[in-house]
This record gives C-alpha cells, sequence and structure tokens, in this order.
C-alpha cells in the first residue's frame, strides 16, 4: 500500500504579512502618543505627587497643622538664620509649622477640585445635552441662560454667590462649581449636534431607541475625549478660583489650612517673613501648572486630526 500524502492547507497569512496595517484601539493610540508628550507626562507626576500628598497627609505631616506655639512664632525655615530642623519650612505668625500646612492644604486643594468639578461636570453636561439633542425653544432657553452666566466674570459671580450663601469652604465650592457649568454645558452641545446626525444614532433610533438611551448610552460615551479634557483643565480653575476667594476671606475660614487662606494671613509679614507667602503661592503654581500641563497634552492626545 503506498502512503497516502495529504497536502497541508497553506495557512492564511497575517495581516503583517499580507501588508495590511492591524487596527489598534484609539485609547491605545491616544497613551501611546501621551507617553510621548514630555510636558503632559511632567504634569502627571506633579499631579501624582499632589494626590499623595493629600492622601498621606497625616503621614507626611511632621506637625499638627492646627497646633500653635508661641515660642516658635515666625520661625524661618532650615536653611536660614535662626532656623530649626524641628520646622523645615518655618512657621506663621502662630507658631504653626508650615509645611504640615501646606501638605494638608493639599488635601484642601484637592477636595475643591474633584466637589467644584463634579457639580460643573453633572449639570453641565445635562443641560448641553437635551439643548444639543431636542433643540428649538428647550435649546435656546438652556443655551441663553448659559450666556447669561458668561456675561459676568466667573471670580466676580462666584463672590457675589459666595455672598448670597455665606463665606465658607463648602459654599465656596457650590460657587465655582456653578460658574463653570456654562463651560460644559456649551463643549458638550456642540459635540451631541456633530453626533446626532450620524448614521449609528439614526441607526438606534430606527431600532426603537429611547432618547435617553440615544443620549446617554450613544452619544455621550463619543463625547468623552473633549470631556475629558476640559474636566482637567477644570481642575486647575477650581484650585485656583478657591484659592482667591479664600484669600479674599470669602472661601476656606481660619484655621483651615488652605493655600489662599495662608496667603491672606502672610501678606501682611512678606517683608519679615517671607517663606509665609512664598511657599503657599508655589503650591498653588505648581498644582496649577500640573493640571494645565496635562490638560494640554490630552488635548493634543485625543485629537482626532493627529491620528495616522
Amino acid at each position: 500500500m503506498h502512503a497516502v500524502r495529504v497536502a497541508s492547507l497553506p495557512s492564511a497569512p497575517s495581516p503583517t504579512h499580507a501588508g495590511v496595517e492591524v487596527s489598534r484601539c484609539p485609547l491605545v493610540e491616544a497613551l501611546g502618543r501621551l507617553r510621548k508628550n514630555k510636558t503632559a507626562v511632567a504634569g502627571f507626576f506633579i499631579i501624582v505627587l499632589f494626590l499623595a500628598m493629600a492622601l498621606l497627609a497625616s503621614v507626611l505631616a511632621p506637625h499638627d497643622p492646627l497646633e500653635q506655639s508661641l515660642y516658635a512664632k515666625l520661625k524661618p525655615p532650615v536653611w536660614q538664620p535662626g532656623g530649626t530642623w524641628t520646622h523645615l519650612m518655618g512657621t506663621d505668625d502662630f507658631g504653626r509649622d508650615l509645611l504640615s500646612r501646606l501638605i494638608y492644604g493639599a488635601r484642601v486643594s484637592m477636595v475643591v477640585g474633584v466637589v467644584s468639578v463634579s457639580i460643573a461636570l453633572f449639570f453641565g453636561t445635562l443641560a448641553g445635552s437635551l439643548a444639543g439633542f431636542y433643540g428649538g425653544l428647550l435649546d435656546n432657553v438652556i443655551m441663553r441662560f448659559m450666556d447669561l452666566l458668561l456675561a459676568f466674570p466667573s471670580i466676580l459671580l462666584a463672590i457675589v454667590i459666595v455672598a448670597f450663601l455665606g463665606p465658607s469652604l463648602q459654599n465656596a465650592m457650590i460657587a465655582i462649581g456653578v460658574v463653570s457649568i456654562p463651560r460644559y454645558a456649551r463643549l458638550v452641545r456642540g459635540s451631541v449636534l456633530d453626533e446626532y446626525a450620524k448614521d449609528y444614532v439614526q441607526a438606534a433610533r430606527a431600532l426603537g431607541a429611547w432618547d435617553g438611551r440615544l443620549i446617554f448610552l450613544h452619544i455621550l460615551p463619543n463625547c468623552l475625549a473633549p470631556l475629558i479634557v476640559q474636566t482637567t483643565l477644570g481642575f486647575a480653575s477650581a484650585i485656583l478660583e478657591a484659592a482667591a476667594l479664600s484669600f479674599l476671606g470669602l472661601g476656606a475660614q481660619p484655621p483651615t489650612p488652605e493655600w489662599g487662606a495662608m496667603l491672606a494671613n502672610g501678606r501682611a509679614l512678606i517683608l519679615r517673613a517671607w517663606w509665609a507667602v512664598t511657599f503657599p503661592g508655589l503650591m498653588i503654581l505648581f498644582s496649577v501648572l500640573g493640571f494645565n500641563l496635562l490638560g494640554d497634552g490630552l488635548r493634543d492626545a485625543l485629537d482626532p486630526r493627529l491620528r495616522e
């Protein structure tokens, strides 16, 4: 008997051998572009540093941020004449350790950013999606109200709201969230208008999808890229506006360790104790810089026009 030779079927060529480019996940491509952006990576590490400082404040802070000592009043930093290792960045006019207050101030600023941006993101996304999806009279009413809010400078409108509600950190977060709603509403409305005209929305409607499903499960997921960028930049604006309100006495109240309030407390000491003003200002500077750098990097990474 002769052995029967069975010819093996030729294997299908892989996409790489056939010269066909394998499509990659857009998220993976965006992360790859983001990693190549050195400024965005620097901003990311700055934010991680401040987040770690906020989460581990009770571990990192060498002293109680509210503990006062008249014997340690206005002690300079350790590298200045008269400074001690007990207070590495000096003390304020109440003898409180400045480093500990700066570390706990990071926790306050991160909370302000999360709460304020969450308020603006929720109501702005809801208003913008309804205006863009339904249009007509509802669109005109919502967007004219947003234009009215945009007609006022944001910090001035926040001052008015806090003055009406009463000066406190909680009311300051509410005010910052309210004045930021129009930014998200206008952004979401424009994105919804672009997505509404596409075929997949009309196909989902033809299959019987109701309006809520169309908005929240089909349209809004495709509007996430600009929202992510705006949310990141919104953190920087919220921290800056909260510091401004606290500096004016309308935000965090003493003895809360908040950077803007620390600036206000140290402005009268700038000639005698430069550290009481310089270090809180640097904390505001670098935290805002980190979010701005990351936001700009995300904008470049998520821009569809940059995809090859």
